[in-house]
């Protein structure tokens, strides 16, 4: 009976919030938060995907990979910006009439911003050794079972497919083309998914489930909107840790900042070593399990311990508010 009182009272969740922000109490949903949320993640994918694939393709016609390499970045951006971005602040304004506390339009200090900038730094090296992990099994079973080999043929040329559209996206021939790609690939994607994601969806799902389950749920559909086969689990983990990170300070700067640290490192580790392993999911060869498995584990013990730092700096932090 409490648990159901809780899920019908949106402010109950609200107030478990380390900040306990004072704009909480000025937002009355129009609508069913679970169905915004739903209508965020389904518009948002929809007019991304479908309206913005059909505008390239009348612009550059069926044959997409022929196109100025430039102009398809450029297309790209603008995408992001009309199909992800404005949709999250027009669904925040119609469905709940305040952007800001939706959004979560804060400035964080820089202890906050420090923290979880540490945690980033342990969890993409920490994702990257899960992702060895996971593709030594599956290659090893499908050694074994045919059944799973042919799961992985399947995922082998849905990759394939994945990471030519991005090598060609990310590849450069001068700096004026790196500060495009720093810009369609790290800037962009920070602010728009992440204003969708962690801002209108997730903050949509808190009203009704808990801060956790919020998060978790919006992480999954995070991964899903990436159509990364092999890399599903480490999107789903990088996506929790931003909504830990949203709901914790909120703040979608801190969100914004971390997406897009975590992209232009990528971009810029391609940039200088050049290797194709670097922006791949699939499954590498010469892979050493048993150094693979103690990176993970000690990678996994020390994000452990920053988590258990981060909840208690705001543990401190309402307790000093409360005495105050």
């Amino acid at each position: 009976m409490d648990e159901q009182n809780n899920q019908d009272n949106p402010q109950h969740n609200n107030d478990l919030h380390p900040e306990n922000p004072s704009d909480k109490n000025s937002v009355t949903p129009l609508i069913n938060p679970i169905g915004a949320a739903f209508i965020g993640l389904i518009g948002g994918f929809f007019l991304y995907q479908f309206v913005g694939g059909l505008i390239t393709i009348l612009i550059f016609g069926l044959n997409v990979e022929d196109a100025p390499v430039n102009s398809l970045r450029l297309i790209t951006m603008a995408g992001q910006f009309l199909f992800i971005l404005l949709p999250a602040l027009l669904f925040s304004k119609i469905f709940y009439q305040n952007i800001s506390a939706i959004i979560r339009l804060k400035i964080p200090n820089w202890k906050e911003i420090l923290l979880f900038v540490i945690g980033i730094i342990i969890l993409t090296p920490l994702l990257q050794s899960y992702l060895y992990i996971q593709n030594y099994f599956i290659d090893e079973l499908a050694k074994t079972s045919g059944f799973v080999n042919s799961i992985k043929e399947t995922l082998d040329y849905m990759n394939d497919f994945l990471e030519q559209a991005y090598g060609d996206l990310i590849s450069v021939s001068n700096v004026y083309e790196g500060i495009l790609v720093v810009l369609v690939i790290s800037v962009t994607p920070a602010i728009c998914e992440e204003f969708m994601f962690r801002g209108f969806v997730q903050r949509s799902f808190e009203f009704k489930l808990s801060p956790f389950k919020a998060a978790l749920i919006t992480a999954v559909f995070f991964g899903l909107y990436h159509f990364n086969p092999y890399g599903i689990i480490p999107l789903i983990g990088i996506g929790l840790y931003l909504g830990f990170a949203a709901y914790m300070s909120s703040s979608i700067i801190i969100p914004v900042l971390l997406h897009f640290l975590n992209n232009f490192i990528a971009v810029m580790l391609y940039f200088i070593f050049g290797d194709d392993d670097l922006i791949s999911s699939a499954p590498t060869t010469n892979i050493d399990i048993s150094s693979s498995v103690a990176v993970f584990l000690t990678l996994l013990a020390l994000f452990a311990g920053l988590i258990v730092m981060i909840k208690k700096y705001y543990s401190d932090n309402l307790k000093v508010k409360l005495q105050n």
